[in-house]
């Protein structure tokens, strides 16, 4: 077996009301001064307020930061920092969806004031130390709870990523009732981005592609699979969503250690441009890479899709991927997502600029399983239209 190497978080923490435990955690991993990260859609759910009385009902003074932005730019990280360093914290909590924790993950690093954001970019280049860090997911989606990876939007659109063990957290402290408000629509496009990085992690031409993450891949797609409608439909249901946050974790640690493709660098594009969600931007053009991989990743789709889907045991071979391209598309249409980059009102003049702009993801096309160009990109990006 070639070598390889797994990071993950140090302790993760599970189950329905694990929120009341946050202040236990904070004393004993860091101390009685935090700073919480979020975002402002997080202060209207009472989730925030929760966690701030829990963690003053213990003495734990906390500094709120709640100015986090979908896409953070690099500006909010350096405010974020900024307001670390001014209150003297000894821990950082990020509380809430992908961007809000990948913010909380820099801002742990470089409110030590050892490292700039701008030197830090790229795949090793974070070398820490940094503060206390604790993680809270309120979306599951993202799995940036056991990640080593925090993107940033630099410039007008374009996003970089900072990937290092350095901002795998302390603690990933899940708690399944914090989803039970996440509205249908944002159920269906984070629960779309969790499957994509359970099939890009089993699929990823990577050196670094393990049997731990094509395990956790798989277990991931079964709790999702038969889980993400269910979320969506009745969000109350609190088996739907327990197996959907914790689906969504396992594909987050397959693929911080064997590391996602071309449907992440099609996506960041949509994102940057037009501000789309980025697991609706996912969703977008999930099933068109996957047909364009078919050539050369038949194997690992053919293997995964009985998992997210049991019906497509039946079937074998080329037979069985293509419908698996099929049940994915349509499991994103039954979850009430837009289908095309027409339904997003982009110009099909776009198309060429968003291909360009894909060739500049060399860090993620390089780990997919069938080798891109930019005619590959125009094409799929023709094929989601």
């Amino acid at each position: 077996m070639p070598p390889f190497v797994f990071n993950t978080t140090k302790s993760i923490q599970f189950g329905a009301g694990a929120l009341g435990r946050l202040s236990d955690l904070v004393k004993a991993a860091a101390g009685t001064r935090v700073m919480l990260v979020t975002d402002p859609g997080m202060l209207a759910t009472g989730i925030v307020d929760r966690a701030r009385q829990i963690l003053a009902g213990a003495g734990v003074e906390v500094a709120l930061f709640s100015d986090v932005e979908a896409d953070p730019p690099e500006t909010v990280v350096h405010a974020a920092t900024d307001t670390a360093r001014a209150s003297d914290v000894q821990a950082v909590i990020g509380l809430g969806g992908g961007s809000s924790l990948d913010v909380a993950k820099l801002v742990a690093l470089l409110a030590m004031g050892r490292e700039e954001l701008k030197s830090v970019y790229g795949v090793g280049n974070a070398k820490g130390p940094r503060l206390p860090l604790i993680l809270v997911p309120t979306t599951a989606g993202t799995g940036s709870e056991v990640t080593p990876i925090s993107i940033v939007t630099t410039g007008a659109s374009e996003k970089m990523g900072v990937v290092s063990p350095v901002l795998l957290p302390d603690v990933a402290l899940l708690d399944p009732e914090l989803t039970y408000g996440l509205p249908p629509h944002v159920t269906a496009a984070t629960g779309i981005d969790a499957m994509v990085h359970a099939i890009e992690a089993y699929a990823s031409a990577s050196a670094n592609n393990n049997p731990l993450s094509r395990m956790l891949a798989i277990q991931a797609l079964q709790l999702m699979g038969a889980s993400l409608l269910r979320a969506v439909t009745d969000g109350r249901d609190t088996g739907a969503r327990a197996d959907m946050l914790l689906g969504s974790m396992l594909a987050g640690q397959a693929f911080a250690n064997s590391p996602v493709a071309a449907v992440h660098a099609l996506a960041y594009p949509l994102g940057g441009h037009f501000h789309i969600p980025h697991g609706l931007s996912n969703a977008l053009v999930l099933p068109h890479v996957l047909r364009f991989n078919a050539v050369t990743a038949h194997e690992a789709y053919a293997a995964l899709a009985p998992h997210a889907f049991p019906a497509l045991a039946r079937l074998e071979g080329q037979e069985r991927v293509a419908a698996f391209c099929d049940a994915l598309a349509r499991l994103s249409r039954d979850c009430g997502l837009p289908q095309t980059l027409r339904d997003m009102k982009i110009g099909q003049d776009w198309l060429p600029r968003l291909a360009s702009d894909a060739m500049n993801q060399g860090r993620l096309l390089v780990n997919n399983p069938r080798p891109v160009t930019e005619a590959d990109a125009l094409a799929i990006y023709r094929a989601a239209y």
